[in-house]
């Protein structure tokens, strides 16, 4: 294998390099914040929508579209019974889809035009990033959210089959074993969409605004959860209660739920995290 003079491989130099580029990068600043500053970035994003309906629209048309898909394929595969784990656990990917939303908000802040090309443009490349790996943290979650739904369901109800939602829901709530089923599993899931929104209420916005790694922005994000547990858990329920009801007339509120709630958490990452040019002065 060619090495250089130094007795390293291209490869390995080149590794060493990104690491020191790393380490040079101002590690982010974790800011605490007031529940006013929650209602502030809340109304600030919808200011966002409203300069620029048409992203919101859009990227909240994809985030519905994919709920409907999903509903049609629970449906087709006579797996009613993960119609509701799916509602609730398709809103653990909202920051994801959010990332388009962001791009908004920040170019805004900048001044700079925006275009269909440049905004789209962002979520491609971000893919091939960290971002990308934070994506893959957000489904693997969501994956082992709908095996615990399995797993519950055979513990409680056995491997029965249900023909149809209403036959599900009568079981649920019906019967000491359905009330059980719903309590444990909601409780379950509670935990599980608390780890992940504090793994990812910050990071994503991170990753999109500053150069670094996504374990990085994953301790940052966990860190402004423990700093700021009442405001920070307080706009994490908000956001599972507006996605779950957006959801429930066929997923349409998501068109004018999801870019609100997208373009707030930019402006509330924005109060909760330094900016870097007070980082470099610290």
């Amino acid at each position: 294998m060619a090495q250089d003079g130094s007795g390293q491989n291209p490869g390995q130099g080149r590794a060493a390099e990104m690491v020191v580029e790393r380490a040079r990068v101002p590690q982010p600043v974790i800011r605490e914040i007031s529940m006013e500053d929650v209602q502030a970035a809340f109304y600030e994003g919808l200011n966002d929508f409203r300069a620029a309906p048409a992203y919101g629209l859009f990227f909240g048309a994809v985030y519905a579209a994919g709920g409907i898909l999903l509903l049609a394929l629970v449906i087709a595969l006579d797996a009613v019974y993960l119609a509701y784990p799916l509602a609730a656990g398709f809103a653990l990917i909202g920051p994801f889809v959010a990332v388009g939303l962001y791009e908004v908000s920040r170019r805004r802040d900048r001044g700079e035009p925006l275009s269909w090309g440049a905004v789209l443009g962002v979520i491609f490349s971000q893919s091939k990033r960290e971002l990308g790996w934070m994506a893959f943290v957000t489904l693997f979650i969501l994956i082992i959210w709908l095996y615990q739904v399995r797993l519950l369901l055979a513990l409680f109800l056995g491997f029965q089959s249900f023909a149809t939602l209403g036959a599900f829901l009568n079981v649920v709530f019906t019967t000491p074993e359905g009330l059980m089923f719903l309590l444990v599993g909601n409780a379950v899931g509670a935990l599980l969409a608390l780890g992940l929104f504090s793994l990812t209420v910050i990071s994503f916005p991170l990753l999109l605004d500053r150069d670094v790694d996504f374990i990085t922005a994953m301790i940052a994000s966990v860190k402004s959860v423990v700093m700021n547990p009442k405001p920070m858990i307080g706009w994490g329920l908000f956001i599972v209660m507006g996605l779950i009801l957006a959801s429930i007339p066929f997923f349409l509120g998501l068109l004018i739920i999801l870019p609100a709630l997208g373009h707030a958490s930019w402006r509330l990452y924005q109060k909760v995290v330094a900016p870097a040019e007070e980082n470099a002065e610290a």
